[in-house]
């Protein structure tokens, strides 16, 4: 195998809202929940059927963190990318248990808001943060304004 990939693309509503936790090192994460939905016409019946699935979202990065802090509630439509991780812990009971998470770690993911600040929706969303990846835009030709004063 040349090479393998890890990512997870998401576009839904966020089912209650975020729960930010402070970390012993001093930095945030951000737990939420997406639903996506699934809808088809059942081919026997003519009726229309759905499915929604949840979806744990962890966000470590700390601009992320902030945005979900101050935008983000019940009910506000994402778009996610980011990895897909499975951790292994034990409950109470001694219980060896797993949870499959989509993770926004410190230097990568994306979330873009799909609603406007004041909740209602927007044509345009807006981009939360870009990822670390993306190339910059380079001037083209002479375009540089002269009067720049540095």
């Amino acid at each position: 195998m040349a090479g393998s990939l890890n990512k997870v693309c998401l576009l839904g509503n966020v089912g209650k809202d975020p729960e930010i936790r402070n970390l012993q090192s001093g930095s945030q994460l951000a737990n939420l929940t997406l639903a996506t939905e699934e809808s088809w016409k059942d081919k026997a019946s003519g009726e229309k059927k759905s499915r929604t699935e949840w979806h744990r979202i962890v966000i470590f990065n700390p601009g992320l963190v902030g945005v979900v802090e101050k935008y983000v509630k019940k009910g506000s439509k994402l778009y996610i990318e980011g990895q897909l991780q499975t951790r292994k812990w034990t409950d109470q009971s001694g219980a060896e248990r797993y949870s499959t998470e989509i993770v926004l770690a410190q230097y990568g993911g994306q979330m873009i808001l799909l609603n406007r600040v004041d909740g209602g929706s927007s044509s345009e969303p807006r981009e939360a943060a870009q990822p670390a990846s993306r190339p910059q835009s380079q001037p083209q030709g002479n375009d540089l304004d002269d009067e720049i004063p540095f």
